[in-house]
């Protein structure tokens, strides 16, 4: 291509830098084939002239796509376009036959918060003003002062847990969410081959961290009232439980099992995990009362954003007694690992201006109608509905295995994405069911999916029997 032909046009009237201009145009003609490799481009001060435009424009539109690949120099004769780079997004590929579109997956799978609620101006807002602090030149191995701040005001004001002010904030350390603090235990506090007890069914990803860190685990059957106390096995020398909403099955730790818990773990010499992964979300009562607060010198308390905000955070918290807040620090010393600071501003953020509080209250509000749609569907239907009225998901019991694998089959070639409970057992499944959530999906979607739902259900024998549990309430 002759240099007279160069396919360039800049817009003055756009925002953008007539660099990047030139670079884009320059870029898409070597891409699509209007230049070619070994076609000489003008120098810097004639194209320049040419385009009317000052050389350092021409400069630096040269010198990004240098470094790019896109051309090269050669000493004492000129610049000239390269092969295009391996790999480009732009490089012309064969025809093929377009590919049909994938159906639509309806996600109601548990597990996943209301994001699509978060309010896009806030959330804009509060990762503008996070960019604005100064970058750290040393981690903050606890978290930021501010974040671990935030947290205890949050645990005070939304879960009744004081660790606010003094030497008690400092037990309140910043984590990756709560796969991460298990780990974290698992490596700091406990020693290879110790065992540890936990919920069957319960959460998975809390045995598999568990067992990353070199430990046992062996399952404690639950019912409706959470964990069975006299089933944990002698000689554990810790307990993972979620007592106020029980994963997967929905039920809350009753008051007496909660003090028979901490007399054990005091007898016993047990450190007690409490996860309270969405322990803000109750809409029959008041958020109960933590573990944590009961018995501060053996319980270790987490609690995460992934569920009321968004896994983008990557944020969640520990409150922990001091020997096991200053095990934990010093792990982190050791391997030199720690959570990171981006997510812990932006809560700091959504905090300091009252969005979070603001969008818990529309959490609650949103998650608690659709939780009474889905109930009030199945139960219409006559089918079993498991757990509290909390939390973003519920249960619906099947009486065997085989029901449970072809209700998933069905609901799947329907476009619809359920759990089934028998991935949450660590041995051999107990109990049969789905587990339906309501939180990633669209009200829209939720409405339309449940007459496919219950119509799935009522072919597959829910209505017939299985496990134990307490009804919506």
């Amino acid at each position: 291509m002759s240099e007279t032909a160069l396919p360039v046009s800049l817009d003055r009237a756009s925002p953008e830098p007539l660099a990047v201009q030139l670079a884009d145009a320059l870029r898409a003609a070597a891409a699509d084939g209007r230049l070619r490799s070994g076609d000489r481009l003008p120098s810097t001060r004639a194209l320049a002239e040419r385009l009317g435009v000052s050389r350092t424009v021409t400069a630096a539109a040269y010198e990004q796509l240098h470094a790019e690949g896109w051309i090269a120099g050669r000493h004492g004769s000129g610049t000239y376009v390269t092969t295009t780079p391996p790999g480009s997004l732009r490089t012309p590929a064969r025809r093929s036959a377009p590919a049909a579109p994938a159906p639509e997956v309806v996600d109601l799978a548990p597990g996943a918060p209301w994001a699509g609620g978060l309010d896009r101006a806030a959330w804009r807002r509060a990762w503008r003003a996070a960019a604005d602090a100064l970058p750290l030149f040393r981690p903050q191995r606890g978290g930021l002062p501010e974040y671990r701040a935030v947290v205890a005001e949050h645990l005070l004001r939304h879960r009744g847990l004081a660790v606010r002010g003094g030497l008690n904030e400092e037990l309140v350390l910043a984590t990756g969410g709560t796969t991460a603090a298990l780990v974290e235990l698992g490596a700091a506090v406990f020693e290879p081959g110790d065992v540890v007890a936990v919920e069957e069914p319960g959460y998975q990803r809390a045995v598999w961290a568990l067992r990353a860190a070199g430990l046992r685990v062996v399952p404690a059957p639950v019912d409706e009232e959470g964990m069975l106390v006299d089933a944990v096995p002698r000689g554990v020398r810790g307990v993972y439980c979620s007592p106020a909403h029980q994963y997967p099955m929905g039920g809350r730790m009753s008051a007496g099992r909660r003090v028979a818990l901490v007399e054990r773990a005091r007898r016993d010499g047990w450190l007690v995990v409490e996860d309270d992964y969405d322990g803000e979300l109750r809409y029959d009562v008041a958020p109960l009362p933590l573990l944590a607060a009961l018995a501060p010198d053996v319980v270790v308390h987490l609690g995460t954003t992934s569920k009321i905000l968004t896994p983008t955070l990557g944020a969640g918290w520990m409150v922990a007694p001091e020997p096991v807040a200053a095990a934990v620090l010093a792990h982190r010393d050791r391997t030199g690992t720690g959570p990171a600071p981006a997510g812990q501003r932006v809560l700091v953020e959504l905090a300091r201006n009252g969005d979070l509080g603001r969008h818990l209250r529309r959490l609650r509000r949103e998650l608690s109608e659709r939780r009474a749609l889905v109930a009030e569907a199945l139960s219409a239907a006559g089918l079993r509905v498991l757990g509290d009225d909390a939390g973003a998901h519920v249960v619906v019991p099947l009486p065997t295995a085989r029901a449970e694998r072809d209700l998933l089959a069905a609901a799947e070639a329907r476009g619809l994405r359920v759990d089934g409970l028998a991935r949450h057992h660590a041995g051999r499944p107990k109990v049969h069911g789905v587990a339906i959530g309501y939180g990633a999906c669209s009200r829209e979607q939720l409405a339309a999916a449940l007459p496919v739902l219950v119509e799935l259900l009522t072919t597959r024998g829910a209505r017939e029997g299985g496990p134990g549990g307490s009804p919506c309430r």
